[in-house]
């Protein structure tokens, strides 16, 4: 069990919400459409920190540990990128403009890691409580790897989002975005922009995903800072990413099968760590070979993806959906105007 002092959880936190708070500041002081070179540099910068900050706690605490870290570490990176297609989903359905886009992945992150912060709580309590906990971790990945695979060629209906729904019914709503901003008045009456629905999508998207990535990252790991660290590395350069990748993401038509792949065997991995506890000669996954095992599954979905769109042109990834609910083709057209909570 990795004994991690408060004094290394204080620093980790800050340096964490150091740059969340830088990257909000920067979004903040200056609302523009991120550039491609931009958004390359942040990137970069991002996953440089990440592994720099890998590299050092490897050095500190070992090599084992250390490879834990970066096999949760690309494991959320991966998902993230699932996380991606459904963001742009979310921004051409309310047409948010370009120069807003940034400030509402930023909160979205900033949610995403609270979310998280809670869900790493209560499953590593759980674990250590009831053992059985890794059985049930590992047939939810499975079961969530199964329904991805099935409906892997849909995307989710943002427009069936219940709390979305419910916002529109309970709050007045701008028909136009203010400025940015998320609250406003109307004749003196307090009022939400579309920008705070948006936010309301994103925020319950990443709330499911969390419902995913929690378990498959404890399947990697059962170190509580390790799963933080990883998760919060690999979101942190979400919006760099969205901006980076929004323009490829419909070339990579075969990730959600990859992720399939990813999600079926951490819960296999996880199945098999329950059993070995419970029978020695039931045999366990190194993390070294799930950290291959998942280098492979992404590298091989990444040139089979650009191989097919490079032979059929018209192909068009998805980020696929765990429900047989098929979403609508196109986002549903405005409404009128005397409706302006559907004007987004």
């Amino acid at each position: 069990m990795l004994d991690v002092s408060v004094l290394r959880w204080t620093l980790t936190i800050g340096l964490i919400l150091g740059l969340l708070a830088l990257d909000l500041g920067l979004a903040a002081a200056r609302p523009h459409a991120v550039k491609f070179r931009e958004a390359a540099v942040s990137s970069v910068l991002y996953i440089a920190v990440a592994v720099a900050f890998g590299l050092v706690f490897m050095a500190q605490v070992g090599t084992e540990l250390g490879a834990q870290y970066f096999a949760g570490y690309l494991v959320e990176k991966s998902l993230s990128i699932d996380n991606l297609f459904v963001f742009v989903i979310i921004m051409s359905t309310f047409a948010v403009p370009a120069i807003y886009q940034q400030k509402v992945l930023i909160f979205g992150i900033a949610l995403a890691l609270v979310f998280r912060a809670v869900f790493i709580a209560v499953g590593a309590a759980l674990l250590q409580l009831f053992s059985f906990m890794f059985l049930i971790f590992g047939l939810i990945l499975v079961v969530t790897a199964v329904q991805l695979f099935r409906h892997r060629n849909v995307d989710p209906n943002v427009q069936d989002n219940r709390l979305v729904r419910v916002a529109r019914r309970a709050l007045t709503v701008t028909p136009d975005y203010v400025g940015g901003r998320l609250f406003t008045r109307i004749g003196g009456r307090r009022a939400v922009t579309p920008l705070f629905i948006v936010l309301l999508a994103i925020g319950s998207t990443d709330l499911l995903f969390a419902l995913d990535s929690i378990p498959a990252i404890f399947g990697i790991t059962d170190e509580p800072y390790i799963v933080f660290t990883a998760n919060a590395f690999a979101l942190l350069g979400l919006r760099a990413l969205y901006f980076l990748v929004k323009g490829l993401l419909d070339r990579l038509v075969y990730l959600s099968t990859g992720l399939a792949l990813i999600l079926a065997f951490i819960g296999a991995k996880l199945v098999l760590h329950w059993g070995h506890g419970l029978d020695d000669r039931v045999p366990e996954i190194s993390t070294n070979l799930s950290l291959i095992v998942i280098a492979i599954v992404l590298t091989v979905t990444t040139i089979a993806s650009l191989i097919k769109t490079r032979l059929d042109p018209t192909a068009r990834a998805h980020a696929g959906s765990l429900t047989a609910k098929t979403p609508p083709e196109s986002p549903p057209t405005r409404s009128s105007s005397s409706d302006p909570s559907r004007n987004e």
